[in-house]
């Protein structure tokens, strides 16, 4: 009977030292994951109503900047803008858009000769994006995240 419960004592310390090895080895997989883990990429961009049904990642990015950039440049276009010399330019404005879906302009970079010509184009620029149509922000694993993107705008006045 003693060697019964021997047995059962020797069989029970094993078991729970097996748990407590399963345990620690899904933790540790945990932590590579997360150290692996590109935080960088997104499952889905953020999109606007117009590219809801797109669902190839790369054509989906594509369109959500197009849309900006459509706007931006109709907003633009709308403007009397008028300059003593020949404006060619490529603007760079980052942008974030936050897990609510909300854009926020975090710096536009244009040439000294246009900042010259057109004073005034940061707040153009800031104003075409204020009334931009609702967008939904970025996915990763299922949750709404903030994204970075830098927006490229051809600014040609002649």
């Amino acid at each position: 009977m003693r060697r019964i419960a021997f047995l059962f004592v020797l069989l029970f310390l094993f078991a729970c030292d097996d748990l407590e090895k399963k345990k620690l080895n899904s933790e540790e997989l945990l932590k590579q994951e997360l150290q692996t883990f590109n935080w960088n990429d997104v499952d889905t961009y953020p999109t606007f109503d117009s590219c809801d049904s797109i669902t190839v990642k790369a054509e989906s990015k594509a369109c959500f900047q197009n849309t900006l950039i459509g706007h931006v440049t109709q907003y633009l276009q709308s403007r009397n803008i008028v300059v003593s010399k020949d404006v060619d330019d490529v603007l760079s404005i980052q942008i974030v858009i936050d897990r609510n879906g909300d854009l926020e302009v975090q710096s536009i970079d244009a040439k000294p000769e246009t900042l010259e010509q057109i004073p005034e184009i940061d707040s153009l620029l800031r104003e075409s994006l204020r009334n931009i149509p609702k967008i939904y922000p970025a996915l990763k694993r299922g949750q709404q995240v903030s994204t970075a993107f830098e927006l490229p705008v051809i600014v040609r006045i002649e």
